[in-house]
């Protein structure tokens, strides 16, 4: 009796078993003409892909439930996630690259018709007014005019001068050549030149021309030439962030956030807003970490674009140093007599000149009705434009994951039962993370080493610092030496294969997690859609009706003994 009790129990097992083998009209397996449809679209070969759903015991980032993709498929549709995300942040850098680039060719020193007006504009006063006022006192010095104009450009567009030595040498030299020319008859060799130059001081022969252009000049200039430094600075860190590469975990995770619900069927299931925030904030926490100083950086900016322009900027000095050279030459032309006599008194008196033709000749000079070039408006129009571009990027780092998720991975509009969170449609419960790496340590989609940040973003960071303290120095009038601090180091990219760590590894220790399944949202068991997890690739009641069986042949062995 006992023995017929428990061979009626194999033969139900049995049958349960062979029934679900079979399968029942409800579970059979779907088509995958629309995986193949957009597979195919991407260009890949519609030979990998199966006609109807498999098993997916194979996959190794996507849920190993029933499947429209191959290993092969997986591997590619990897890859493709992984580039797409890429060249999505690199054309991010880029337009905030070109808007940089275009405010760095508006405030340049040769495209920069809002600070020195149209071209040749600087120098146009002279020529037109100063040959007429000052003869040859002019016409035989006019190089060393231009040459001012010239090197105050340099010094604008970031070259290797020190702004107040560089006018002191133009003062020096212009006082040489004037002296000359004002005493012909005389023989003043170099080392008599040396002597004037060193009473230049105590003689003050421009009266106060020198010290006002210096003090307006060091003003306005000290602090355009940071704001230039600054816009190129902050375009080179963009340059070199947009390309540090993806680590592995964030490869896998994006191929989970964009392609795994193609492969279990699901195409049409788009993110969950939060989890792809959550992705997406572990793939670049590095990147985050840079926000604070990018904020100092532009922060220092848009302060400092008040010290050069308006009355006392770089556009109002250029406009006016004709008349502080003008003034300069009067000054020394009406002082004349009085500077002879105190140089000859501190030098000696000079050896007539034996081939000058005779007595000096009085100068020509005029009395100048100048006017200071009145202001285009154009530069304060752009200094407008670029204080509220810096405002508009000073959110750039953080606000990617949100920016990219809307524009990029074609997030949903919603959080509801409908978008994908990883494992199937349903809600994503879990909270959104925080920005920059250190928030990243409980991540539940990206695994993120928060003790090993990304050098490259460590050493912009370290620019973003350096290049902020100059602009501080700048703004209180300080002149600070300007050298290229950049850094061509970056990481290198990584190859078009899907790599080892990605594709070739054992599932991650996060996937076999516990922690998953508890914050994602399944849907139950009857929606093929949900994960559907087995060895043998057969439905868990499967599962249940074998385990059923070897205990049931298990109770019956002593039996049959």
């Amino acid at each position: 009796m006992e023995l017929r009790a428990q061979g009626w129990w194999l033969l139900c097992a049995a049958a349960a078993l062979a029934a679900c083998a079979r399968g029942d009209p409800a579970s059979k397996s779907r088509s995958c003409s629309e995986v193949r449809q957009i597979y195919g679209a991407k260009g890949f070969s519609l030979s990998d892909v199966p006609q109807a759903e498999i098993s997916g015991e194979h996959l190794r980032i996507c849920p190993q439930g029933y499947t429209c993709c191959t290993s092969h498929m997986e591997e590619n549709l990897a890859n493709r996630s992984r580039a797409e995300l890429e060249t999505a942040l690199l054309d991010s850098g880029r337009a905030l690259q070109a808007t940089l680039t275009t405010q760095l060719q508006n405030f340049d020193g040769e495209q920069a018709t809002g600070v020195w007006g149209p071209p040749d504009a600087d120098t146009r006063a002279l020529q037109d007014t100063f040959p007429g006022a000052f003869g040859e006192l002019y016409t035989q010095s006019a190089r060393a005019f231009r040459d001012l104009y010239s090197e105050l450009r340099l010094y604008y567009r970031g070259a290797n001068l020190h702004l107040e030595e560089t006018l002191a040498e133009f003062w020096a030299r212009l006082l040489e050549r004037l002296f000359r020319q004002l005493h012909p008859q005389l023989l003043l060799p170099d080392d008599y030149l040396d002597c004037l130059g060193k009473q230049a001081e105590a003689l003050r022969p421009f009266g106060e021309a020198p010290r006002e252009l210096r003090l307006r000049a060091t003003r306005a200039f000290v602090a355009a030439r940071a704001f230039v430094q600054g816009l190129g600075v902050a375009s080179d860190v963009v340059r070199k962030v947009a390309q540090v590469p993806l680590g592995p975990e964030c490869s896998r995770a994006v191929m989970k956030l964009v392609y795994c619900a193609h492969c279990l069927g699901v195409p049409g299931a788009r993110p969950c807003p939060d989890y792809c925030r959550n992705v997406l904030k572990g793939c670049l926490a590095n990147q985050a970490d840079l926000d604070a100083e990018w904020r100092n950086l532009l922060d220092s900016m848009v302060l400092i674009t008040d010290k050069f322009w308006g009355p006392s900027g770089a556009e109002s000095v250029i406009g006016s140093v004709h008349l502080w050279l003008a003034e300069a030459i009067n000054a020394l032309q009406d002082n004349r007599d009085t500077l002879t006599a105190k140089v000859i008194q501190g030098c000696g008196n000079p050896k007539v000149n034996p081939q000058s033709s005779g007595p000096e000749q009085k100068q020509r000079r005029g009395k100048l009705v100048l006017q200071e070039r009145p202001p285009t408006g154009s530069l304060e129009k752009l200094v407008s434009e670029a204080k509220a571009q810096l405002r508009d990027a000073q959110d750039f780092w953080i606000s990617l994951p949100g920016m990219l998720c809307s524009e990029k991975m074609a997030m949903s509009t919603a959080s509801d039962d409908r978008c994908w969170n990883g494992m199937a449609k349903g809600r994503y419960l879990p909270e959104v993370m925080g920005d920059g790496l250190a928030n990243q340590i409980n991540n539940p989609e990206v695994e993120v080493d928060i003790t090993k940040p990304d050098m490259t973003v460590r050493q912009q960071i370290m620019q973003l610092k350096v290049m902020t303290n100059r602009l501080r120095s700048a703004y209180n009038g300080n002149d600070v030496d300007f050298q290229d601090a950049s850094d061509d180091s970056s990481g290198s990219g990584s190859g078009d294969s899907c790599p080892d760590d990605l594709c070739g590894r054992r599932v991650s220790k996060k996937s076999s997690s516990p922690r998953t399944t508890l914050t994602h949202a399944l849907p139950g068991l009857s929606e093929r859609e949900g994960q559907k997890t087995s060895a043998s690739g057969c439905p868990r009641p499967c599962v249940s009706l074998m385990l059923l069986l070897s205990l049931v042949l298990s109770a019956a062995r002593p039996t049959w003994r």
